[in-house]
């Protein structure tokens, strides 16, 4: 996830992310630290709106290179 580099660039808080989007400051830090396990929908739906940019600006996919092929 690359929540990290959003805020920094906006120069904002784990907590006043969560105070502005209503979402939970744990679970700021969760997405934040990479910690996660799910996120869902309706999270990236605020922040994509929050930050106004789309949803491959905050998360990317990376393969699992040790998975079964």
């Amino acid at each position: 996830m690359k929540l990290h580099i959003l805020m920094a660039e906006r120069r904002i808080t784990q907590n006043k992310l969560s105070e502005l989007t209503g979402i939970r400051q744990p679970t700021i830090s969760a997405y934040y630290n990479d910690t996660f396990k799910t996120i869902p929908r309706t999270h990236l739906d605020v922040l994509c709106n929050f930050f106004n940019c789309s949803v491959s600006d905050i998360i990317e996919y990376t393969p699992n290179s040790t998975a079964d092929k």
